[in-house]
């Protein structure tokens, strides 16, 4: 999907004030994979905020860490993998908290929509039981109660028909459909944050709009933070507030969608915003960024982008870049990120 030419065209998001409480905030997450090859530096000290009713993209290639932070902030990374630093929700830390606090907190306050709705869903319950075992396990409603509620669950992510779509099953859904299906189970809980683990991927452009569509407004009226994965630049020009680029496991560069798009400040986000085209500017050859992502296993030393960047020196080779926090919300993880402003203004 293209991106507009100036992100300053984007619709203004108005974010509304909202408790104090219900902001989440993650410090330092690392989490490390236990392999009969050895250890895997899933990710690394990933740092941010997410503010009520804001929407965080975290963009960046296949296996750059993103789909495991989501499921890092839950504590849903199999027995092998452990997680450490600090992941707040509403005063709780979530990082080894007891197992009833997280059977409350996932699904409830916080929701996830998973990257492949046909394999998230069970093949051979009806979506009325899936959404169902939700409504079970996070409110007091009776059967007749929950009935309700599915149509109105179903209804509201605009799948037509609601009463009688009740009783179909997965694969009686067209892929859009089932992506809607996905979102109805993840909004019973009435959650206040949503983890979105690139639910548009699989789909064509027109049903990627649709859904795009649908999680803005249920974001203004159900004024619910929401994390979205993607590596689809066009999709954090439309639907994001920030975005926070993720390479070899780190965050490497943070800030409003408007600041990054219109000066990135590390070689990865430059390269990433090369190599789509852009709507309404002069055509120019789009850019790749040379080589391939780093194996987690075995991760270069210093900075893991230095075997790709052009910038590289000595010490991108001897060491790790530290995240600088920068004014106006922007930060970056680059020995030289000043170089690169420098030469972008010339």
């Amino acid at each position: 999907m293209n991106f507009p030419a100036s992100p300053s065209s984007r619709p203004t998001r108005i974010v509304r004030q909202a408790a104090e409480t219900d902001r989440l905030r993650v410090e330092n997450l690392t989490t490390v994979i236990h392999s009969p090859r050895g250890e895997i530096n899933a990710i690394q000290e990933v740092s941010f905020e997410l503010q009520p009713g804001e929407i965080l993209g975290l963009v960046g290639e296949s296996g750059s860490g993103k789909s495991v932070t989501l499921r890092s902030l839950l504590g849903l990374m199999p027995g092998s993998a452990q997680s450490y630093g600090s992941v707040t929700w509403q005063g709780q830390e979530l990082i080894n908290a007891p197992s009833e606090i997280l059977r409350r907190i996932r699904g409830g306050e916080i929701a996830m929509i998973f990257q492949e709705p046909m394999i998230a869903l069970n093949p051979v319950l009806t979506v009325r039981r899936q959404i169902d075992e939700s409504l079970r396990a996070h409110t007091r409603l009776n059967g007749k109660q929950r009935r309700a509620r599915t149509i109105e669950l179903l209804n509201q992510v605009g799948i037509p028909d609601a009463p009688r779509r009740l009783d179909n099953y997965p694969h009686e859904f067209s892929g859009g459909m089932r992506q809607r299906v996905m979102i109805a189970i993840a909004l019973a809980g009435e959650p206040r944050l949503l983890l979105a683990d690139e639910p548009t991927t699989a789909l064509d452009v027109t049903i990627q709009q649709q859904i795009l569509n649908l999680l803005l407004s249920l974001r203004d009226r159900l004024h619910m933070g929401i994390i979205f994965v993607t590596h689809d630049l066009g999709v954090v020009a439309q639907l994001c507030d920030r975005v926070a680029v993720m390479y070899a496991g780190r965050i490497v560069e943070s800030g409003s969608v408007e600041g990054v798009f219109a000066q990135p400040l590390h070689p990865y986000t430059q390269g990433l915003m090369g190599s789509v085209p852009r709507i309404g500017v002069e055509r120019t050859p789009l850019l790749s960024i040379e080589g391939t992502p780093p194996s987690l296993l075995d991760l270069p030393s210093g900075c893991g982008f230095n075997p790709r960047c052009a910038y590289a020196t000595e010490r991108c080779r001897r060491e790790t870049p530290t995240f600088l926090s920068l004014a106006d919300d922007r930060g970056v993880a680059c020995h030289h990120f000043q170089h690169l402003v420098n030469t972008r203004s010339l």
